[in-house]
């Protein structure tokens, strides 16, 4: 069912469920921020990449104003709820500085390949432990979803849009399972270069052949 969501486009893509922190500091977000405390309402959020305003986005709810400074400026706390498509796209809501768009939801299908899934784990794991992201490895839940580990894969924005629009959880597997066969040789390959240049020049204790 269609209905208006007031926007705030970045450059960036959140995925369902992320935790964001923003610093509000343009009059017509700080007002789209006054109006989710006082209504009670969300905003949404669709990347803006290569000069283009992505038709889908991900809404968000405002969890808590951290600070509000004396010039207007705000630091704000926000969970991204649903993924979202903008069927019209107004540069101002009615009476309003900040943009909107008439959305409708996007429904997903969060059902995953539990072979695929341990495929994955294993290949996060490697990546992780070889680009020294243990914390991150040791607050992955045992039953995560792509869009939890999507930031951290090393995706581009353009390929973390392709997988926003992805509907499918298990389509969604497969394409960090093909990303992950392609970057994770190449990850392991320069951390061992790395080791090997960090070894060199210093005294090594080798034992020579017998003959």
């Amino acid at each position: 069912m269609a209905r208006l969501l007031p926007l705030f486009p970045l450059n960036l893509v959140v995925f369902p469920h992320e935790k964001l922190n923003l610093h509000i500091f343009e009059p017509r977000y700080r007002q789209l921020v006054r109006d989710c405390l006082e209504q009670g309402i969300t905003f949404g959020i669709p990347p803006f990449l290569g000069n283009t305003l992505g038709e889908l986005g991900t809404e968000m709810r405002l969890l808590s104003v951290e600070q509000t400074y004396t010039s207007g400026e705000m630091d704000i706390r926000t969970q991204a709820v649903r993924v979202f498509r903008i069927n019209k796209f107004f540069r101002e809501a009615p009476g309003k500085l900040y943009a909107a768009g008439q959305v409708e939801d996007v429904a997903q299908d969060d059902e995953p390949d539990p072979l695929l899934r341990d495929i994955i784990s294993q290949q996060v794991r490697q990546l992780y432990e070889a680009l020294g992201l243990r914390k991150l490895l040791l607050e992955l839940s045992p039953d995560y979803r792509i869009f939890d580990v999507a930031h951290h894969v090393g995706f581009s924005p353009e390929q973390e849009y392709q997988l926003l629009a992805t509907t499918s959880e298990q389509e969604r597997q497969e394409m960090l399972r093909e990303h992950l066969d392609t970057i994770l040789p190449v990850v392991l390959e320069t951390e061992r270069l790395k080791e090997r240049v960090r070894l060199n020049g210093h005294f090594k204790n080798l034992q020579p052949p017998s003959f």
